[in-house]
């Protein structure tokens, strides 16, 4: 089987903990399987919930910040600020998801999203394993991709692990993305792949002080469909300003790819999209395919996401960026 790879690493740092904590750090991991799927505690305290199904897909929610509250937007997952914006139903906190497999759209949902392509599902089908070890944790889970009349499409692997560095908190993530059933067409679109709805108060649209950077220097609406290798969303979060940076690997396909990230708060990394991103692109089904899986091809995705305190020269991301490739060397 051949795997071409779209490498990027996903880790979810946490620096600064509240005052509280500073002192005592020790990073104890536990993991608890309840029926919507696997609660992660860091020393006896929520750190995320992987939850098998929120829509028609797997997500992570809530993410806890540095400063100990959620960094995504609650809606339409859960219970959250009473003043948060209630569109794009399908922005659902952090997810993975794409528009246009074998014309199939596994990105909007059914009741709001565009007509361009019937809708898809992702559905949990399993754990493989999960473990905590003290100061690591691991969760594999196998997710088919169904089209909407139960057609199995393809399926893919996501293995999850979690562990400290002193202070910071990490989470990696890697999905394998295989052609298990027929050839794949993968569209060119914008809508995709890796997301995150930031916390409602960090929109920079709301004015609250919320802002877009990426390595480039771009900030804010000029960040959009640009090709970088990280960018930031930062703003405040219960009065404290936090922020949320991916990065890209050298290994990433179309390395630097550009970025769907929004002054409304999307932020996604997305290397299929080119077409997509330019101004009057046309409709999705005239565009030819941006890649394509025989079948028992895969594909392999990897980002990682800091969580971090104050703007991205405190949180020196260009070092911690040029540190994480030195580590991938």
């Amino acid at each position: 089987m051949r795997r071409i790879c779209l490498t990027v690493c996903l880790s979810l740092t946490f620096m600064g903990l509240s005052s509280t904590k500073a002192a005592e750090p020790s990073g104890i991991f536990s993991l608890t399987q309840e029926e919507d799927g696997i609660t992660i505690n860091i020393d006896g305290e929520l750190f995320t919930r992987y939850l098998t199904k929120s829509g028609p897909r797997s997500v992570l929610w809530p993410v806890i910040g540095p400063t100990g509250k959620a960094m995504t937007r609650a809606y339409p997952v859960g219970e959250g600020d009473a003043k948060e914006a209630e569109d794009h139903v399908h922005h659902r906190s952090l997810w993975i998801g794409y528009e246009g497999v074998n014309e199939l759209d596994f990105w909007h949902e059914p009741a709001t999203g565009p007509k361009a392509y019937p809708k898809g599902e992702q559905r949990h089908r399993q754990f493989d394993r999960f473990e905590s070890s003290g100061d690591t944790a691991m969760i594999v889970a196998t997710t088919d991709w169904l089209g909407p009349d139960e057609q199995k499409i393809c399926e893919d692997q996501r293995t999850w692990t979690f562990g400290t560095d002193g202070e910071d908190r990490w989470l990696d993530c890697r999905m394998v993305l295989t052609a298990s059933e027929t050839d794949l067409r993968l569209a060119d679109s914008k809508e995709g792949f890796f997301a995150v709805r930031v916390a409602d108060s960090m929109n920079v649209d709301h004015k609250q002080g919320g802002r877009i950077v990426n390595s480039r220097g771009l900030t804010d609406a000029a960040a959009w469909a640009q090709p970088a290798e990280w960018v930031d969303y930062q703003g405040p979060v219960a009065g404290e300003k936090v922020g949320i940076a991916i990065f890209a690997h050298p290994e990433s396909l179309n390395y630097p790819a550009p970025w769907h990230v929004r002054t409304y708060g999307l932020f996604a990394g997305n290397p299929l999209g080119k077409v997509a991103f330019i101004d009057g692109a046309g409709d999705i089904r005239d565009r030819p395919p941006r890649m394509t899986l025989s079948k028992g091809e895969s594909l392999v995705l990897h980002y990682r996401v800091v969580l971090h305190r104050g703007d991205e020269k405190e949180a020196k991301l260009a070092e911690k960026y040029a540190e994480y490739i030195k580590e991938k060397e």
